[in-house]
């Protein structure tokens, strides 16, 4: 049986995106205006602010039903603009967070921006983990380890994307970053335009860990990086459907930065030769480590009016048939944590699990520094749009 095209089902642009979901959040947000006594029963409404996956109805639908719930979910696009939205006073809107996996501990616990989980009622599901979340988890615990900060759910590693029919993987993780930023790849490649994401991997790139404050000579060796990455593109898009497709097509054979998830639904549609490739070598200083990987925190906001059915919502993500449905959302496929436990295994066939490269996953995410804070990020971030500009 043909499957169904899932990137030109899903793809979209970013403009197309953000005019989708801001008719979602106007709506949230006047609600949240409401005199407070219109508030004050919420036993049966909740609102998520999520990465694509979690507003999938394959997700919430069960849950609108069973628990009687009307569920409106936004997705978000950036992490640090959904950190800026809270701080702006948008935890009187969202109950549920799902960010990546520095900003709880980092950020939003200690601006008060989230409130802790039950330990007590939590802590028995990280037996379904697999043994590198292994309880307690660093990024879920606040700094003093007694705060239960989110659960983890999905992850993955991130590196650069390939067709492996124009370049092996094995040829990229040797030759690393070096390969498309040299002058023989110009025009062979795209840029996936999440700024941060971009941002870590050109100072790896460089050289150095983005994760601690740069020098000014370090900075400026980012920016000549930088503007050759930016000036060789053969495009840039936020889109990472459109670059699956350019790599399916010929256009392209490659993008920088890029994640499993970048080219899962790809591989899924019959297009195994697309492959998420981490470097074998990186900085010194990050031991080694030249990729970054990412696990996401779903945590409860600090919300004044906070829904009861977001602890809910959170447990009910943690069941063996949701746990797979998060994994396997519409156009987007991630492994999950819980596949820790033999009883989500049992749910992936083998299709799906080299769907997100199972095969390499451990070695590929033994690659990588966990995601973290970028303390030089408004610095390095205004080098990123002016090559930007300068591209166009």
């Amino acid at each position: 049986m043909k499957r169904r095209n899932l990137l030109q089902s899903f793809s979209q642009s970013r403009r197309a995106f953000l005019r989708d979901t801001v008719s979602i959040s106007a709506g949230i947000a006047a609600a949240s205006m409401m005199p407070r006594g219109a508030w004050a029963a919420r036993e049966n409404e909740m609102n998520i602010y999520c990465w694509e996956g979690y507003n999938s109805d394959k997700v919430l639908d069960p849950f609108r039903k069973e628990f009687n719930c009307n569920v409106k979910a936004q997705g978000l696009i950036s992490d640090p603009e959904a950190v800026n939205q809270l701080r702006a006073g948008d935890t009187k809107v969202w109950d549920i967070i799902n960010l990546n996996n520095a900003w709880g501990r980092r950020q939003l616990y200690p601006e008060n921006l989230i409130k802790p989980l039950d330990k007590a009622k939590f802590e028995p599901l990280w037996d379904m983990m697999i043994p590198e979340f292994k309880w307690p988890y660093h990024w879920a615990m606040s700094d003093d380890g007694n705060a239960l900060l989110g659960m983890i759910q999905r992850y993955g590693p991130s590196g650069m994307l390939i067709n492996t029919d124009k370049v092996s993987a094995e040829t990229l993780a040797d030759e690393g970053y070096d390969l498309m930023l040299s002058d023989d790849y110009k025009g062979k490649y795209a840029v996936l335009m999440y700024d941060d994401w971009v941002i870590m991997h050109v100072v790896i790139a460089a050289g150095f860990s983005p994760f601690r404050e740069m020098t000014d000579d370090e900075i400026a060796k980012y920016e000549v990086v930088m503007r050759k990455l930016i000036n060789n593109a053969a495009f840039l898009s936020d889109d990472m459907n459109a670059i699956a497709l350019g790599m399916i097509n010929g256009s392209i054979e490659g993008s920088f930065p890029g994640s499993v998830y970048s080219v899962s639904a790809a591989r899924y549609d019959g297009n195994p030769n697309l492959r998420c490739v981490v470097p074998n070598k990186g900085p010194e200083e990050m031991g080694g480590k030249a990729g970054v990987c990412w696990m996401e925190l779903t945590s409860l906001v600090n919300n004044p009016q906070l829904s009861p059915r977001a602890e809910d919502f959170i447990e009910y993500c943690f069941r063996p048939e949701t746990a797979k449905n998060v994994s396997f959302a519409e156009g987007t496929y991630n492994p999950v944590g819980q596949m820790g436990d033999p009883k989500v295994m049992a749910l992936f066939n083998t299709e799906e699990l080299d769907a997100f490269q199972y095969d390499t996953l451990a070695a590929d995410m033994a690659k990588c520094a966990d995601f973290d804070i970028i303390p030089s990020y408004a610095k390095l971030h205004e080098i990123f749009q002016a090559a930007v500009r300068e591209k166009a």
